[in-house]
């Protein structure tokens, strides 16, 4: 399996490294939210001594609903983004979801995602790896919710052939089981290894219940919060590189997938616990 390294910040993911924290919001909502999200999570990582990287979406695309919250959009969330990583000194993950974002979006993020349901996109995959190398950062990869984890290898096919050296983090979330449910298949964690690349968990995500929210009746995805913690620990425990947490103050609140997210004033308990199996599983 490759080790990865974003120069910059000294951060390295793979094996015998330590384990990477992806974590923030879900969705930008305002620039003081952020802010909370970003120095609480630092401060944490940084007394535990984990890689930490700055997680939030300018725009969410695959709302359920066309009414549901998407976000600031490109230009002022980068610009948001671009004020967290200035003023607390971290390195930045988004997502993007066409072709013409790519250049923007890697100027400013350090990892730049392709989204599960993009992850067959050729064209976007191609000119986002592209973008993400001319700017020395990283491609996050999600893997799809219809794919089994060997087919990830048709993914980072693809971006060898563009780019040739590797850059790419696959990131487990689940696969589609039944109506409106994920399931999270541990042993997918080290199939994807073996394909050459580091892997994260996105136990964020992995709790959705896709178009199951009562609330909304429907319009939009509903989730097990408590299941986070119990997916991102089984997935350190199975060998995960790094994991994937979507937080936020007041959960009830959020604008985008609220069931899924966890309270950001229980960051500091599960990321210890995370620390302490990382070191122990071997």
């Amino acid at each position: 399996m490759a080790v990865l390294t974003l120069d910059k910040w000294n951060i390295s993911i793979g094996q015998g490294q330590p384990l990477v924290v992806i974590a923030g919001l879900n969705v930008l909502e305002d620039l003081e939210l952020a802010r909370q999200a970003a120095n609480h999570l630092k401060r944490i990582t940084t007394e535990l001594g984990l890689p930490f990287v700055f997680k939030a979406s300018f725009d969410k695309a695959n709302r359920s609903s066309i009414h549901s919250y998407r976000g600031p959009g490109l230009e002022k969330g980068l610009e948001m983004l671009r004020t967290i990583k200035a003023e607390f000194d971290v390195p930045i993950c988004t997502d993007l979801h066409t072709e013409d974002q790519a250049e923007p979006v890697a100027a400013v993020a350090d990892l730049v995602q392709i989204p599960a349901f993009l992850c067959r996109q050729t064209d976007l995959v191609i000119a986002t790896a592209k973008a993400t190398q001319a700017a020395g950062g990283l491609l996050h990869v999600k893997k799809g919710q219809f794919l089994a984890p060997w087919d990830c290898r048709n993914i980072l096919d693809k971006i060898h052939e563009a780019i040739e050296e590797h850059r790419v983090i696959l990131c487990e979330r689940g696969v589609s089981f039944g109506y409106n449910n994920l399931v999270v298949d541990m042993l997918g964690i080290e199939e994807m290894q073996a394909l050459g690349a580091p892997v994260t968990i996105d136990a964020t995500h992995a709790v959705q219940l896709p178009g199951a929210n009562p609330k909304s009746n429907g319009a939009s995805t509903g989730g097990r919060r408590s299941g986070v913690p119990i997916l991102a620990k089984a997935a350190v425990a199975a060998g995960a590189d790094g994991v994937f947490l979507e937080f936020h103050r007041d959960p009830e609140r959020a604008l985008c997938d609220g069931p899924s997210c966890l309270p950001l004033d229980g960051a500091e308990a599960l990321l210890r616990t995370l620390k302490a199996i990382h070191a122990v599983r071997g």
